[in-house]
């Protein structure tokens, strides 16, 4: 029997904020177990929290990016449950007014065309600490087959707000593993576009669960959901995804029933293994929060937030298109992060080609980033200086060959020195890299390759077109690259009436 697939993200993601949401405590990542906290962020009993505006206003961003309705009133409530990790017993969420509804994400459908998934709400809350196994050796972690002899726990992390971004299963749910690939990886650029976060995943700043079901196909009705708990990582999501559809499909296909369920993904088996069962909202005992008061949202802050918001990548995506004449594909990978478009664009008021921009940025830059394994924000090559050498190809000053020495040069250079260094002009004049453009200079040496290479010679008299690339290999190769390839072609095409 076939089966539709039903699939629904909650996104936890860290909101780019300085201190904590409700203390002052700071957010930095990286610092020594539980040195960035306090009695509020750990649970003393008698403290207060007080609200972080600054995570408010990072959440109603979100809300707008992702299309949501920004309510007027929003509250916060307990979320009741027992975790070592957890150190008030409780957590401080949204439940049934939360700050956005009802929104959506445009993503590519597995038939190549636009395909809106449902947001059902955003919400604010914060995160709870972090758990830390060690093995018996006193090393973190444990080895294959070890279990952790004892754990610590880290309350740096507890406290730091969140926003949940739960999918609207009623409301064009992801389906297929390769929908559920594409909708992370929109989320994610948008929030990092909108420098709501910056969505880390090394870090624990985007994390996600996961609800799977599968229905018979055609079916309007749901079947009772799965829940895949803490992936960390795109690579664990879609080998745990692939499996349960697999574990899932079986159960369906026998007549059996899949149970409400949390489970848990083992990379090393590649299997998902039975958690708990499922919770659903009375389990969690959900009570509005009554240290802190309802929220008033004005039409003034949604205004000024909408108002101040960037540029969003499916919008800038289309104006590249528009703007500089480049393929629908290109324009999305030269916008894929924030600060390679921001790379690009100043490249682009370097150089009047930018067709051969694009190709030179997705080809060559990349091919540099790759293999240096930086990202562009570390790249010190001045998008001013990658610009001059693509207009200095793109005019016919210098030859592509050439242009690869010197981006190879200037990029290494920078990398080294950890500064800018020098721009292609003054590389090109200190190597002696300038083309040869001379008519009679380049004459002279098409006559010398006609010399040393009789056959060729013959070859194109008795009308073989093959042996002109020859010679004019032959040609380069002696001026490394610096004969202009094209006016060989005409010389040698003119010696021999071609």
């Amino acid at each position: 029997m076939d089966f539709d697939v039903i699939i629904c993200f909650e996104i936890h993601a860290e909101l780019k904020t300085q201190t904590k949401l409700f203390c002052t405590c700071p957010t930095k990542p990286g610092a020594p177990p539980n040195t960035q906290v306090c009695p509020v962020c750990t649970g003393h009993p008698g403290t207060l929290p007080v609200l972080n505006k600054k995570a408010v206003e990072q959440c109603i961003k979100a809300g707008l990016a992702l299309n949501c309705s920004i309510r007027e009133r929003a509250k916060f409530a307990r979320k009741n449950y027992f975790y070592p990790d957890l150190p008030k017993g409780y957590q401080i969420s949204q439940y049934e007014e939360p700050l956005c509804e009802e929104g959506f994400i445009e993503i590519t459908g597995d038939d190549g065309e636009p395909y809106q998934v449902g947001i059902k709400r955003i919400h604010l809350e914060e995160d709870a600490g972090k758990l830390m196994h060690f093995s018996r050796s006193g090393t973190q972690g444990a080895g294959p087959g070890e279990a952790a002899e004892y754990s610590l726990v880290d309350f740096n992390r507890a406290g730091i707000p969140l926003i949940e971004i739960v999918a609207d299963h009623t409301r064009n749910p992801v389906r297929s593993v390769e929908e559920a690939r594409r909708y992370l990886e929109a989320v994610r650029q948008v929030l990092r576009y909108i420098d709501a976060s910056d969505c880390i995943i090394e870090e624990g700043q985007f994390r996600c669960d996961v609800n799977i079901s599968l229905r018979p196909k055609g079916s309007q009705g749901f079947n009772d959901r799965v829940e895949i708990k803490n992936m960390a990582s795109f690579k664990a999501v879609m080998a745990a995804l692939e499996y349960e559809i697999r574990r899932q499909s079986e159960i369906l296909a026998t007549g059996g029933t899949v149970a409400q369920e949390t489970r848990l993904f083992d990379e090393e088996k590649q299997v998902t293994l039975l958690m708990r069962t499922k919770e659903d909202a009375p389990d969690y005992r959900y009570f509005p929060e009554p240290d802190l008061v309802e929220l008033d949202i004005s039409r003034e802050l949604v205004e000024k937030i909408a108002r101040d918001m960037p540029e969003l990548p499916s919008v800038k995506a289309q104006r590249f298109v528009t703007t500089y004449g480049i393929t629908k594909a290109d324009a999305l990978l030269l916008t894929r992060e924030r600060e390679l478009s921001h790379y690009f664009e100043a490249a682009a008021k370097h150089c009047e080609d930018k067709k051969r921009l694009t190709i030179w940025t997705i080809k060559e830059l990349f091919r540099l980033l790759n293999e240096s394994k930086i990202a562009i924000e570390e790249c010190l090559v001045p998008p001013e200086h990658f610009g001059r050498l693509v207009q200095l190809i793109a005019s016919g000053e210098i030859t592509e060959k050439i242009g690869r020495v010197v981006l190879k040069e200037m990029f290494e250079t920078a990398l080294s020195s950890g500064s800018p260094g020098k721009g292609p002009e003054e590389i090109i004049e200190e190597r002696g890299l300038k083309p040869i453009v001379d008519e009679r200079e380049l004459e002279q040496l098409v006559v010398e390759a006609i010399e040393a290479h009789p056959d060729a010679a013959r070859k194109i008299q008795e009308g073989s077109p093959e042996p002109v690339n020859f010679l004019i290999g032959q040609i380069m190769k002696r001026t490394n690259g610096r004969a202009h390839a094209g006016k060989l072609r005409q010389i040698i095409s003119a010696k021999f009436s071609l």
